[in-house]
C-alpha cells in the first residue's frame, strides 16, 4: 500500500444516503480477483446508461468536481461485505471517504486496502456539503498523524478516530502481511528464547 500521512485534495460531493455495496461496485463485474480495472466500473449505474452513455447529471461526470476525497451521505457502504468496493474506489483514485457513518465490514475493507474512512458528525457532514456546494474546488486536509481533518475557508476542523493498529499501518504503507514482515527480528527473537 501507499503510505499515507497528509493528504491535501478538492473533494468530490455525493449526497445519497444509504449507498450500499452493490451500488459502488455492481455484482456482475465481480468476476476478477486482480484489484486492478475495478474504477472503471465505479458506480456504474449512476453513471452510465445501459448503453454505455455518460449521465451527465452524476456527480463524478461533472467537470467541476474532482479530487481524491470522496464525501458521502450517510451509511456509506453497507450491504453485502465485497471487498471490491474499496478495490473500486481506490481503483478510481479516491484515498478518503468522508461519511457520517460506514456500515463495519465496508469500513474495515477500506483501511485494508489504504482508503480512511473518516466518520463525521451528521451536522458536520452537512457543513462538509454545503461549503462544496459554495466552492465547488474547496479544499481539505487530512492530517493522519494529528487525526484532523480540516476545510480550507471554513471553519470546519474536526478530529477523527482510527484503530491505532491501521492507523500505524496506514502511515508506513503497511498491509496486515508487511506489518508482520516488519516484526521478523522481534518473532525470530521470540522463538530463540522461548525454548
Amino acid at each position: 500500500m501507499k503510505k499515507f500521512t497528509l493528504l491535501q485534495s478538492s473533494m468530490v460531493p455525493l449526497t445519497v444516503e444509504n449507498v450500499d455495496t452493490d451500488q459502488i461496485i455492481p455484482a456482475r463485474f465481480l468476476k476478477a480477483t486482480d484489484r486492478k480495472g475495478f474504477g472503471e466500473n465505479l458506480f456504474r449505474d449512476w453513471r452510465f446508461t445501459t448503453d454505455g452513455e455518460t449521465k451527465e447529471d452524476f456527480t463524478l461526470n461533472q467537470s467541476q468536481y474532482s479530487g481524491s476525497i470522496l464525501v458521502a451521505g450517510n451509511n456509506f457502504g453497507c450491504g453485502s461485505s465485497r471487498e471490491h468496493a474499496a478495490w473500486a474506489l481506490a481503483d478510481y483514485g479516491f484515498r478518503v471517504v468522508i461519511s457520517s457513518f460506514f456500515a463495519d465490514i465496508f469500513k474495515g475493507n477500506a483501511l485494508n486496502n489504504g482508503i480512511l474512512p473518516i466518520q463525521v458528525s451528521p451536522e458536520v457532514l452537512q457543513r462538509i456539503f454545503a461549503a462544496i456546494e459554495e466552492n465547488k474546488g474547496v479544499q481539505a486536509t487530512v492530517d493522519l498523524e494529528n487525526q484532523q481533518l480540516s476545510i480550507a475557508e471554513t471553519d470546519i476542523a474536526v478530529s477523527f478516530e482510527i484503530n491505532d493498529y491501521k492507523k500505524m499501518c496506514m502511515l508506513n504503507g503497511y498491509d496486515d502481511i508487511d506489518y508482520l514482515l516488519s516484526q521478523k527480528e522481534a518473532i525470530e527473537a521470540f522463538e530463540q528464547n522461548r525454548s
